[in-house]
């Protein structure tokens, strides 16, 4: 009976002196992606700072998903969302209808920059999700929003303000 109080001594010394284990932290931003059409769609977008300190972009989506493979065109734009001919930054993996989800490892930009996540806090851009990524159905923004030193609340969007982009990709 008196071997207990040193055994539980004992014990509590040796779990003090472990160190603990520290986890990775993870750094992330999100920004809010707003319906931009009449399809019931909205969603966010999340850059992540990877161990590797590459920055991956999931893309989330709340609606109908689909039974059938369908896949959403998604870009990442130079500028607000309501800038007439904003360059694409980054043309993004497309979204998957059936999950509503997709991840992108981003690398260089069109304009030969690399992104990193501090840089990322401060870029001037948007997300643009559009139905199609060819003919009439292109031209329908399913969900978009601005990223990074842009406004991204919903006060600033305005749907009827979002800007077109083109199908070309001239900076490629």
């Amino acid at each position: 009976m008196k071997k207990i109080p040193f055994i539980v001594s004992l014990l509590l010394a040796f779990a003090g002196c472990q160190q603990e284990e520290k986890l990775p932290e993870i750094a992330a931003v999100t920004y809010p992606l707003y319906q931009s059409a009449d399809y019931a769609f909205e969603g966010t977008a999340t850059f992540e700072l990877k161990e590797d300190a590459n920055v991956e972009l999931l893309i989330q989506l709340d609606g109908v998903r689909s039974m059938d493979p369908y896949f959403y065109t998604a870009h990442l734009h130079f500028g607000s969302f309501d800038e007439a001919d904003a360059s694409i930054a980054q043309v993004l993996s497309p979204i998957d209808s059936r999950t509503l989800e997709s991840r992108t490892q981003l690398g260089k930009l069109t304009d030969g920059k690399a992104i990193d996540f501090e840089s990322l806090k401060n870029f001037d851009g948007h997300i643009k999700i559009h139905l199609a990524d060819q003919g009439p159905d292109y031209d329908i923004i399913l969900v978009s929003g601005n990223i990074g030193s842009n406004d991204t609340s919903l006060e600033n969007f305005n749907s009827n303000k979002l800007a077109l982009c083109s199908p070309s990709y001239p900076n490629y």
